[in-house]
């Protein structure tokens, strides 16, 4: 039986399955959704979902799907419901149940149904516009608005927008909230950027422009959650043997969520009413904290300690938290040295250490095949941008050195020795080889060539090339890595671990 409308009747009451009913199928649009990638579907679909069913926000999205690539068949065989899959960990208690989405509507093609989706730019119960078009889409390049469709998401946004300007004869109540998830650096401010520049490129008239910028709210937004999308053909069919259909668009996601909007505006409170519905999004003027958070706890503990993980022979992230030493050392990282350094007037070690422990449930996520050696890419420019900030932090208000921050420095640069098998490939050794995916790894195999086990610390750690700054500087941070740098070299990764409870720190 496939999962559609009419077979929503016949899928069997279940524990661990949420059906929606009657009422949440037959809600308004009030979204225009860009993108149909798992992300979305995995997280903000899901939270208006929620809400749908407590009776709060009582809206359905309309998906924009703008590639070429792939069809729309599968979302119009079911009536545009789908199945996502929750399995994690919450406050170390396995989660674990699947629910219906009914929060989309229906799924256009910006290729072939572009007129259907201005068409919605009508609905006076039109509200909100979320995306994810990745990095790539929220760029500025020249395009033609009036195209069917125009060939950038900016382009789509200006277009609709107009349209929704010239239906409503610039009703100022007829603006949208605009939340991109994107994940760039303030990607609302960007896209409002990109959409003036546009605009005045097109000429549009004053009125518009006016209306466009103050009408209209573009609200930075931060999202997190970790959404594999589909299961293995196994795993598929287990799920759809228990739940008695079979789901086309079914995905798993992790339990954790987290939806920070910036936004101070009464309106877009209105608008997001969803929020209230989910402790998962938050609304606030400021989120630069929830970016600290998760940037230093979340990336930076996975930093300092991936480099260790494939050293001690961990090939996935939940392998690694079954070793009581693994876990011991990052649940160490983070509560007491991570929490320390990022500890301010907008983040208190309580909510440093309550997060950590959210992340740590996360780690410990056993549906999650999380691979090491892929956290690994890129790592000598994630240890700059992710931890560097942190060992300066840590050095302004401590007396110490962080012995576990520099373990995970000492096992970077271990990590990264390396030679050369084949043209612009390198690769180090564990016991078995590894490829290093860093545009730097060249640089790191010539250091380790060069100045040997005894001089490879301080060179690294002079690199301003890297680090923007020489790390020889920061109080004894250098004979600390070189200290933890020899315990690795002589004792392997699994035993350094093994030996951290013992190490008394480097004044």
């Amino acid at each position: 039986m496939q999962l559609s409308i009419s077979n929503i009747s016949k899928i069997p009451p279940q524990e661990n399955l949420v059906i929606p009913g009657e009422k949440e199928l037959q809600l308004p649009e009030k979204v225009l959704q860009f993108g149909t990638g798992v992300l979305l579907r995995g997280l903000p679909d899901h939270l208006i979902n929620i809400a749908n069913r407590q009776g709060i926000f009582n809206g359905r999205i309309v998906v924009v799907k703008s590639t070429s690539n792939g069809d729309t068949d599968a979302y119009a065989r079911q009536d545009s419901l789908y199945t996502l899959a929750v399995r994690g960990i919450d406050n170390g208690k396995k989660v674990a149940y699947d629910e219906i989405i009914s929060s989309v509507s229906r799924v256009l093609s910006a290729q072939t149904e572009w007129e259907e989706i201005l068409q919605c730019a009508a609905n006076p119960d039109m509200q909100l516009i979320i995306s994810n078009t990745t990095e790539v889409g929220i760029v500025m390049e020249k395009d033609n608005v009036h195209a069917s469709p125009p060939q950038t998401f900016p382009g789509k946004i200006l277009s609709f927008l107009y349209h929704r300007f010239k239906i409503f004869n610039g009703d100022t109540g007829k603006g949208m909230v605009i939340v991109p998830t994107e994940l760039i650096p303030d990607n609302a401010d960007k896209l409002l950027s990109i959409v003036l520049e546009q605009a005045h490129q097109h000429g549009f008239e004053i009125a518009f422009i006016e209306w466009l910028e103050h009408s209209n709210h573009f609200c930075n937004s931060l999202v997190d959650r970790i959404v594999p999308g589909k299961f293995s053909k196994e795993e598929q069919a287990t799920n759809e043997t228990r739940s008695g259909y079979t789901d086309d668009l079914m995905i798993m996601s992790e339990h954790y969520a987290l939806w920070a909007i910036q936004s101070d505006s009464p309106k877009v409170r209105a608008v997001l009413s969803f929020a209230a519905a989910n402790p998962s999004v938050v609304v606030a003027a400021d989120i630069e904290k929830f970016k600290e958070l998760k940037i230093r706890l979340l990336n930076g503990s996975h930093t300092f300690s991936c480099g260790l993980a494939v050293l001690a022979g961990f090939k996935t992230v939940k392998e690694a938290m079954a070793n009581d030493a693994f876990n011991s050392y990052i649940t160490r990282l983070m509560q007491e040295e991570i929490a320390e350094a990022i500890e301010s007037a907008g983040i208190s070690k309580d909510e440093a250490i309550s997060f950590a422990g959210k992340v740590l449930d996360r780690y410990r996520n056993p549906f999650i095949e999380h691979q090491w050696l892929s956290i690994c890419m890129n790592y000598s420019s994630k240890m700059f941008m992710r931890n560097i900030p942190l060992l300066y932090q840590y050095a302004e208000k401590c007396s110490s050195v962080p012995a576990l921050m520099s373990l995970g420095m000492a096992a970077h640069i271990l990590f990264m020795r390396s030679q050369q098998k084949e043209e612009n490939n390198f690769y180090g050794n564990n016991g078995a080889p590894y490829l290093l995916s860093d545009p730097n790894a060249a640089w790191y195999a010539g250091a380790w060539q060069q100045h040997g086990a005894g001089k490879i610390a301080t060179t690294v750690l002079a690199n301003k090339e890297i680090w923007q700054a020489d790390l020889n500087d920061i109080n004894g941070f250098t004979n600390e890595v070189n200290y933890w740098l020899q315990q690795l070299l002589e004792n392997g990764a699994k035993q350094t671990l093994q030996n951290i409870q013992t190490k008394t720190p480097v004044d």
